[in-house]
């Protein structure tokens, strides 16, 4: 697919036994002085609002109830690390953001705390920023991905729903998302296409994050 690494069978295979792993909930910090601490690599999602994100993070580690939505979207306002008992390394749930509903000085509030988070966090390997596959980048997705940029974190785009387009819309997507993030220092330059409800490319981004950790580790 467009814009996609290629992976070998063995990185499919060591994606595959790190997310098939007993992950399991390990702390929600609503502020900087409740964060774990960085002794271990970190993984984090971004995305707005209702872009399937716990639905992307539950397919990953091939659970249903891992990653819990709110009933209102825009509610939750932590920062969720999951774990594996045996294996350092945490995944990191960030809040939705773009929500236009949330107070002001929640926002705000929220927005201070991401910032602390980015700049401060000396073993986040990237963040993984979910752009709705119908839509593509939107106004809110430019200020996470500028604000990420602004902290040199590096960062990749990955597509979520795309079993709700087709071949061709997807194509499209694809190609205008890569050449926007094109001209954003920070972003990683190529896309994963993936369906949490289908299970596509779940495959792929897992066998990126096992990439990720494996470099790490040398």
């Amino acid at each position: 697919m467009t814009g996609v690494t290629d992976f070998s069978d063995d990185e499919i295979e060591a994606g595959r036994l790190l997310f098939t792993q007993p992950w399991e909930f390990a702390r929600g910090a609503p502020d900087l002085v409740h964060l774990p601490p960085d002794d271990r690599p970190e993984i984090a999602f971004a995305g707005r609002s209702n872009v399937g994100k716990s639905s992307l993070i539950n397919a990953l580690v091939a659970q249903l109830r891992l990653a819990r939505a709110s009933n209102t979207p825009g509610r939750t306002q932590e920062l969720n690390f999951f774990t594996i008992p045996i294996t350092t390394l945490y995944l990191v749930d960030m809040p939705g953001y773009g929500f236009a509903e949330a107070p002001k000085s929640k926002v705000q509030a929220w927005n201070k705390v991401l910032r602390g988070y980015l700049a401060g966090r000396r073993t986040l390997l990237r963040v993984f920023v979910l752009i709705d596959a119908r839509h593509g980048i939107k106004d809110t997705d430019k200020e996470i991905l500028d604000l990420l940029d602004t902290a040199a974190v590096s960062y990749q785009v990955v597509l979520t729903k795309t079993d709700k387009i087709n071949r061709t819309s997807l194509e499209k997507v694809t190609a205008e998302t890569k050449a926007a993030i094109a001209k954003h220092p920070a972003a990683y330059p190529e896309i994963i296409a993936t369906s949490a409800e289908k299970g596509g490319g779940i495959d792929l981004l897992r066998a990126e994050i096992a990439r990720l950790i494996a470099t790490a580790g040398r």
